[in-house]
């Protein structure tokens, strides 16, 4: 009995090996916020050169960031640039604006010569193209940057390889099917589908 005593720890060594594991829980507990450091300083140095950065902005991959008016970013947007290259660009005299709380996936392109507006709580799926100009005129093919602005309203759902084109406003909590093409205003609340983008539901 008492050889089994020698080999128990006293209560003051018990309490040095479970101070000496202290850090490593803290560290076990903080592991979901260290998994956003690597995220969050991404999006630090990719998105370096935008007019305003805001908090909590988190970016996986490398996208194609390109400023040369005005690019806003607000307080926790979430970029994925992984599978493909996820494309931010405000061309001179543009305006490319994110609200708060706006998701936008990989292989999508949001290009401003205007101004483009993405309200809050925004959700933009995979390949999305969103352009406030046409680029060239039909007739001569000619570079031509002169555009009409979009909106996206806030807690609007752009599908997966949907496309919104100069001049519209989508409304407030509305949802674009994947595939779409919308030339015209799409009113709140409404799912529209189809190319060019009709209502064919309304919530």
């Amino acid at each position: 009995m008492e050889a089994k005593r020698a080999f128990l720890p006293d209560a003051s060594a018990a309490r040095g090996l479970t101070d000496g594991f202290a850090p490593l829980a803290r560290l076990w507990a903080a592991r979901g916020r260290l998994a956003l450091i690597g995220p969050a300083l991404n999006a630090r140095f990719h998105l370096r050169g935008a007019t305003r950065l805001g908090q909590r902005v988190t970016l996986r991959g490398r996208p194609k960031v390109v400023n040369q008016g005005t690019l806003i970013v607000g307080d926790r947007v979430r970029l994925d640039s992984t599978v493909a290259t996820l494309e931010l660009v405000a061309l001179p005299g543009g305006r490319l604006e994110l609200g708060d709380n706006v998701f936008i996936n990989y292989g999508s392109s949001l290009v401003s010569s205007t101004c483009v507006k993405v309200g809050n709580d925004c959700l933009i799926g995979t390949h999305v193209m969103v352009m406030d100009c046409d680029f060239h005129r039909v007739e001569d093919k000619a570079w031509d940057t002169a555009g009409a602005p979009v909106v996206l309203e806030e807690r609007v759902w752009l599908g997966n390889r949907s496309m919104v084109l100069k001049g519209v406003t989508v409304g407030h909590d509305a949802v674009v099917a994947a595939g779409s093409v919308v030339i015209r205003d799409v009113p709140p609340r409404t799912v529209v589908a189809g190319v060019p983008a009709r209502v064919v539901r309304r919530f």
